[in-house]
């Protein structure tokens, strides 16, 4: 939709709500629970649904003024949600001055669950796009303030059902900081808890109100990319799927969790199926995760026709560095080396560091030389659930082959996961172990996630102090490229191990 449109809408219903909240909020009762109107549910379902567009034509007729408080916050996430997937700066800067109306607007509202509810809720989406557009510190505060007034709602308004999510997203925020920054959330008055805000999205998720889709996607990406859980997430996600089997927004949520769970198969027919929802806003990423699909499934070239799209379409530099080395893993396994080094060349100066994959491709490009063919090949399958054929792969290598530490440290590595991907949870443990033994102190992630892994294997079996141990080794390691993710999961297991007698 044309700027002069979105402009047109947003001001009218800015003014709209200026309007009926400074003559009638008095009269509007609370609702507990947050039950949308039928109009006011369809503008939702089409924000979730990745159409913004249509969701302000929607909102721009919904002018009951029992409905102003809800429309607030339906639209504020309408602008946020396309924000954050353009990540369009004339429209984040339409954004921040519609921040500032509405939030003037809610602090003229009479003291009550709903204004602090709407206060939180507006500065945690202002500091996702913060966040989102490198505005770090600024994110900061604003997710500070969001922590401040949820913590009021909650003491003062306990039965509020809705002010969940905006606690539940912020306590899994907070409890999985890096240790690093610890004194810098304790500086600021804000602590979480991973299992509190899991605890809270669930509530949330399983009451009549209107925002328990929110709460039912929020808990589960929670559950696979904090908790590891990818299996029960991914699960959880098919069965918002069968409620709505159209809805974009968890047509991608749930394409992620495949893919983490090593069902590439199933993320590529659901990419398919996605491929047919093509209305609103343009996914440019699920690019980038068809790449990774089909990388793990070994058909390369199709694989660098989807990173290209993604590098072409994504306006963050995010994943580019990735993209770009991925490229070159591509044409190296196809045995084309001039691409492959024109490409690992290329991935040397573009992007950025900050997202876990384009860490490890800096790593790796650091190195100044192509990876060894057959442990790749193992890894990617392993990572896409070809299992048959990550055996192929791994037993294709002799020891001899491997010309140094690292690559040997890697093989039993791969051989680890492969093992606990096919549940042979004793041979994983015994591959994981060497694995860390021969890493030492090298700044490799092998031995850190070895450990990781180690410690879920030990949980799942009940030998908590074994589990303990792992946990707590997996955050020694200093350097690695994986570290804040790594970190992030082994605390938030050892939280959850507090409640048990180790």
């Amino acid at each position: 939709m044309a700027n002069f449109f979105v402009i047109k809408t947003i001001k009218k219903a800015g003014l709209t709500a200026c309007f009926f909240l400074s003559t009638v909020f008095s009269c509007i009762a609370t609702d507990p629970l947050w039950q949308f109107s039928d109009d006011l549910q369809k503008a939702y379902q089409l924000v979730l649904n990745l159409q913004p567009d249509k969701a302000l034509e929607l909102l721009n007729k919904v002018s009951s003024p029992s409905e102003e408080l809800h429309k607030i916050y339906v639209l504020s996430l309408c602008e946020t949600v396309d924000v954050l997937i353009t990540e369009d700066q004339k429209k984040f800067e339409l954004l921040e001055t519609n921040f500032k109306k509405r939030l003037q607007v809610v602090e003229n509202l009479p003291d009550g669950p709903e204004k602090l509810f709407l206060e939180a809720e507006l500065n945690l989406q202002r500091g996702f796009n913060l966040l989102n557009l490198d505005q770090s510190l600024n994110a900061v505060f604003a997710i500070r303030r969001a922590y401040n007034t949820t913590q009021e709602c909650l003491k003062k308004y306990p039965s509020f059902i809705p002010i969940k999510k905006t606690s539940g997203v912020i306590q899994v925020m907070i409890g999985s900081v890096p240790d690093k920054y610890h004194w810098f959330m304790s500086l600021l008055g804000m602590r979480g808890s991973v299992i509190a805000g899991q605890k809270q999205l669930h509530e949330l998720g399983i009451s009549k109100s209107s925002l328990n889709i929110e709460a039912n996607i929020l808990y589960f990406i929670v559950k696979g990319f904090i908790n590891q859980q990818f299996s029960e997430a991914a699960k959880g996600l098919m069965e918002c799927l069968k409620e709505q089997p159209d809805n974009r927004l968890v047509l991608f949520a749930t394409i992620n969790m495949l893919t983490k769970d090593a069902q590439s198969e199933k993320a590529l027919e659901l990419i398919s199926q996605l491929d047919l929802h093509n209305q609103g806003l343009q996914m440019y990423y699920i690019e980038y995760l068809r790449g990774e699909a089909l990388l793990n499934k070994g058909e390369y070239s199709k694989a660098i026709t989807s990173y290209q799209k993604f590098i072409k379409g994504y306006r963050s530099q995010s994943f580019k560095k990735d993209s770009n080395y991925k490229i070159a893993l591509c044409y190296w396994l196809l045995n084309d080396e001039p691409q492959a080094k024109i490409y690992f060349d290329k991935a040397k100066v573009t992007g950025r560091t900050q997202a876990d994959p384009d860490k490890y491709a800096a790593s790796q490009l650091e190195e100044d030389k192509l990876p060894n063919p057959k442990l790749l090949k193992a890894r990617f399958f392993t990572d896409g659930g070809y299992y048959k054929d990550a055996q192929a792969a791994i037993q294709s290598i002799h020891v001899s082959e491997l010309k140094n530490l690292k690559e040997q440290t890697e093989y039993y590595y791969r051989l680890g996961r492969l093992a606990h991907k096919m549940n042979e949870l004793e041979k994983a443990k015994i591959y994981y172990q060497e694995t860390i033994k021969l890493a030492k102190e090298n700044p490799w992630y092998f031995a850190p996630n070895a450990a990781l892994q180690l410690g879920y294997i030990y949980n799942e079996q009940s030998n908590y102090p074994a589990a303990k141990k792992y946990f707590e080794l997996a955050l020694t390691y200093k350097r690695h490229e994986y570290k804040s993710s790594i970190d992030g999961k082994s605390r938030s297991a050892l939280e959850q191990l507090k409640g048990i007698k180790v």
